[in-house]
């Protein structure tokens, strides 16, 4: 079968910062499952800038072409643009039951940390980081009650984005290709996972 693979969500879902097209999460996902043995159709409907409010959109785009897995990698800009915590959760758990009901299996990558991005003010990183978790635990407890896995749930790419600057672009914001690699290897047991399980609800 061929496994129709969606990825929603903000610029990180889109790759904005990678030098090339290969080394975006999607592309970079969708290499690692061609490895595992699937066959892979990637649609990327990501949208730079997005935030959970303009998950609606990205859903109906994705779901017109029948995905049996589905990433979402939303959050930063809900820190940036004061999306409340709760609301942030509520948007994504029912993006998650819309892809789910779709007949999609669904991995979520919430919020990352966005205290360790270089040009937060040293003085403001406790409450940015503060920020940033009250948006991730909305987030993993509205997806995970939705159908959802969660992946990086441990935050190991922003320890790995604290201790390396290289992991961003040029614009100190957005992830490099090196950072992308991080990433992607971060989400690629989970999603692997997700891609089995697609595999198999479709053979049934």
């Amino acid at each position: 079968m061929t496994l129709a693979f969606a990825v929603l969500g903000d610029s990180i879902a889109y790759g904005q910062g990678a030098s090339r097209p290969a080394d975006t999460i999607g592309a970079r996902l969708a290499a690692d499952l061609t490895r595992s043995g699937h066959v892979v159709d990637l649609r990327v409907v990501a949208v730079p800038g997005a935030d959970s409010r303009g998950l609606a959109g990205q859903v109906a785009r994705a779901t017109a072409t029948a995905p049996n897995l589905a990433l979402v990698i939303i959050g930063a800009n809900d820190l940036t643009h004061l999306v409340p915590p709760r609301q942030a959760g509520t948007l994504l758990g029912g993006t998650v039951r819309d892809l789910r009901a779709a007949g999609a299996e669904v991995v979520v990558a919430p919020a990352p940390d966005l205290s360790v991005v270089p040009w937060v003010p040293p003085q403001m990183r406790m409450l940015v980081s503060a920020g940033s978790r009250a948006v991730q635990q909305e987030q993993i407890r509205a997806a995970t009650a939705a159908g959802a896995r969660i992946a990086d749930i441990g935050g190991t790419t922003s320890v790995a984005f604290a201790a390396d600057p290289a992991l961003f672009s040029a614009d100190r914001f957005h992830p490099s290709s090196a950072g992308y690699a991080v990433i992607a290897g971060a989400l690629a047991a989970t999603v692997r996972d997700a891609a089995t399980a697609a595999a198999q609800r479709v053979s049934r």
